[in-house]
């Protein structure tokens, strides 16, 4: 319990009183920590700080031994304080020895403690530390102490970073003073090449004001901040320049969704009642948000935390009145904006017409932000590590959202070799454009059909512009998973009418719900999986909550009234999950006859091939579906139990191995066999050698993102695919591990354009 030191508002009196005196910052560390044990009637505090090596060093402690401070380091992940450092969460032990991740120092003296509480020490997002107390007796630590404790670390960590004491591990950087090129790999956010000049975006406000005087005044001054913020939305929403520069409003209405969420203001207060000012409760449930979201693994939810900050940072410029974005300056003609990541409106702050490019040292292809820079049209690069630590205001980069490639301070020759690029690259787009409504025909005259793959109303745009075919996936789920509560009926008809509208007559293939696991909605409550790909998702989810499903589909078929409606089910791995989601269309289908209501003029039904286990039951099942997409994206992860989000084994296998090859033509020959149309959606389709090797297996269907269309079009109308089947056909059998080279030189040899 809090103890006689006199409860959390008087510690933090205490502790500013402490911040304030002109001590060296050891000196002040030292009395943190006694003030914390005092006040929490523990018998030792201790803080711990981030080194260099990603290490935990004891910082300062009341109650350990004094000669282990600055001597006892654990490895982030390591022990019970490494363990809340790596997740970034609480712990709060009853008795912590027995903890399977206890890791015994005996130069501490702490085997005579038997509780344990430990927060994460949290600074612009990132965990700098650890702040534990202990005690001999088992003791279970409260709610409210776990959150005093949580407030005492912002304080903890605004002491330790002015005093320099929280040291990450830079020796990746240059020598004082380095103005040499410098090379980073990160991942294609959005295609593109840019040459120009770097412009640090800077969003963050640093909060200095911690500890509150007047708990209603700061309540009310966060009240018409958040006021101030949504109006600002508002207005940007209402600008007729956004439909003018072609971005898309339905990723601003999400992010005004987010503004609106009463759950955030009310998080804010409450951390206002702990004793915080108005900036440090935005701050601390910011931090909150920041650490736990990045535990997730799924790369959409995740991409939801940059519209999160983005807006916690506009929400605390409000509160300061400072103006930290470079959007404000002025701007290089060929700007390129470098940020730790950023939200979809920070991005359109800037002028469109001196905008190059955008690089991020977190984010990836989902995120709003890259959505609105391919609807820019700016080239993007996104995970390029520590590139804000690289450059400087005004330096050159070159961006190569191609390949996922950044180059700072580039040097002459590779200055002249993308000037080239951008060049040809000019002249590629004319040529892609020459033939956007082209069919995609091979040489030899067989028909390809090129689809999209989307999941938002502001992909649709992409359809008519990239002369694809159709929509071979539209993922339903990311509707769910941008919402703040489950989309009503009236939601999901909107949606799924304007999409078919939207289509015009060209197909679109509707996935049903593809959540759980790695995917969980905010609103939605699941328990930790240890293998959530392989746990309770997609259609075991739909056919354990039937009325979820039954929800959707009701909203699909309704959209669907009087049209082609093409559905298919994701993640099936026995006839019986397909039969039993299949009767679920049927009894929909019925509701709407027993009503008098207009039903779909046809609905096709289909199931994606992702669980192998699937394909030896294709005899019994292929009789059943009128289609088989492939989801080679989770099959290729399956096949070789291989995480496809471990970067030790992602590239490791994939559609070149022989084995992958083997088991796609035996389903190419399978559906062939009961006349089942067969398609690929997945990122392999969009590759244009990877898409070649599919022609030749046999495919004739595949979806990919749509600016992968224009290159894999160039591709099939310069193939000749019977010749191209005929020369795979010795490579099924090959030991390699790959058969790329092989593929490549072949396109090569016969002028393919690869």
């Amino acid at each position: 319990m809090v103890g006689a030191g006199g409860g959390p508002r008087v510690l933090l009196r205490h502790l500013r009183e402490v911040m304030a005196k002109a001590e060296s910052s050891q000196s002040r560390l030292d009395q943190v920590t006694h003030l914390i044990a005092q006040n929490m009637v523990a018998e030792v505090c201790s803080i711990y700080l981030i080194q260099p090596g990603d290490e935990l060093e004891l910082s300062a402690t009341e109650g350990l031994k004094p000669s282990a401070v600055h001597k006892t380091r654990l490895k982030v992940g390591t022990g019970l304080v490494g363990d809340i450092a790596v997740h970034a969460r609480p712990l709060n032990l009853f008795d912590a020895q027995a903890h399977p991740n206890y890791a015994y120092r005996p130069e501490t003296g702490e085997e005579v403690y038997k509780s344990l509480m430990g927060v994460p020490i949290l600074r612009s997002g990132r965990v700098v530390g650890v702040l534990v107390v202990q005690n001999r007796t088992m003791r279970h630590y409260s709610d409210e102490e776990i959150e005093t404790l949580e407030t005492i670390a912002m304080v903890v960590a605004e002491l330790a970073a002015a005093a320099d004491m929280i040291d990450f591990d830079e020796s990746a950087k240059g020598g004082e003073g380095e103005v040499q090129p410098h090379y980073i790999e990160g991942v294609v956010l959005s295609d593109g090449v840019a040459l120009g000049h770097a412009v640090l975006h800077e969003p963050r406000v640093h909060v200095t004001r911690l500890i509150a005087e007047d708990d209603d005044v700061e309540a009310e001054r966060l009240e018409k901040a958040v006021y101030e913020l949504r109006s600002s939305i508002d207005r940007m929403l209402s600008t007729s320049d956004l439909s003018h520069a072609g971005e898309h409003r339905e990723v601003l209405q999400a992010y005004r969704m987010f503004a609106n969420d009463r759950g955030w203001l009310k998080r804010m207060l409450e951390a206002i009642k702990t004793g915080l000012t108005a900036e440090a409760a935005v701050e601390r449930v910011q931090n909150e948000t920041h650490a736990r979201m990045m535990r997730q693994t799924d790369p959409y939810l995740r991409d939801q935390l940059h519209d999160l900050d983005d807006l916690a940072n506009r929400l605390l410029r409000h509160l300061t009145g400072v103006e930290l974005s470079s959007a404000s300056g002025d701007l290089p003609d060929d700007a390129i904006i470098i940020a730790r990541n950023m939200g979809p409106a920070d991005l359109l702050d800037y002028d469109k017409d001196r905008l190059r490019g955008l690089v991020l040292e977190e984010g990836s292809a989902n995120a709003h932000v890259a959505i609105v820079a391919r609807a820019l049209g700016i080239a993007a690069v996104g995970r390029a590590q520590g590139v804000l630590e690289r450059i400087e205001d005004g330096e050159a980069v070159i961006v190569d959202g191609d390949t996922g490639e950044l180059y700072l301070r580039p040097s002459q020759d590779i200055v002249e070799a993308y000037s080239e690029k951008a060049r040809f690259r000019a002249r590629r787009q004319a040529q892609y454009k020459a033939i956007r409504h082209d069919p995609a025909v091979t040489l030899d005259g067989v028909r390809v059909e090129l689809n999209i793959n989307a999941g938002l109303m502001v992909d649709l745009p992409h359809l008519p512009e990239s002369g694809a075919d159709g929509i071979g996936l539209f993922r339903t789920e990311l509707q769910f998973m941008i919402a703040s509560k489950l989309p009503s009926l009236t939601d999901q008809i909107e949606l799924y009418s304007d999409v078919l509208a939207a289509a015009e007559s060209k197909p679109v293939v509707f996935r049903t719900l593809d959540i759980g696991g790695d995917k969980v909605l905010p609103y939605m409550q699941q328990s930790e999986e240890e293998n959530p790909a392989l746990g309770w998702r997609a259609i075991r989810i739909a056919l354990d909550r039937p009325a979820l499903l039954r929800h959707q589909l009701r909203a699909l078929l309704t959209a669907g009234k009087n049209q082609d409606l093409r559905l298919m089910f994701p993640m099936v791995a026995e006839v019986a999950e397909y039969e039993q989601a299949r009767a679920l269309v049927d009894k929909e289908l019925a509701r709407l006859e027993k009503f008098g209501r207009p039903r779909p003029r046809s609905v096709v039904v289909g199931t994606m091939l992702e669980v192998p286990a699937l394909f030896w039951q294709f005899e019994t099942l292929l009789p059943k579906v009128d289609f088989i997409s492939i989801g080679s994206n989770d099959l290729m992860q399956f096949l070789y139990a291989s995480d496809r989000g471990n970067p030790r084994v992602a590239d490791r296998y994939g559609l070149f191995s022989p084995g992958a090859l083997t088991f796609l033509r035996q389903v190419v020959i399978a559906c062939k066999k009961h006349d089942v149309p067969l398609s690929l959606c997945g990122e392999m389709a969009g590759n244009p050698l990877e898409a070649m090797a599919l022609l030749g297996l046999g495919l004739r269907q595949i979806s990919m993102s749509p600016a992968a269309i224009g290159p894999v079009k160039m591709m099939v109308r310069s193939l000749d695919v019977g010749h191209l089947a005929g020369f795979m056909e010795k490579l099924y059998s090959r030991a390699d591990a790959s058969v790329h080279d092989e593929l490549r030189a072949y396109a090569d040899g016969q002028g393919i354009a690869i």
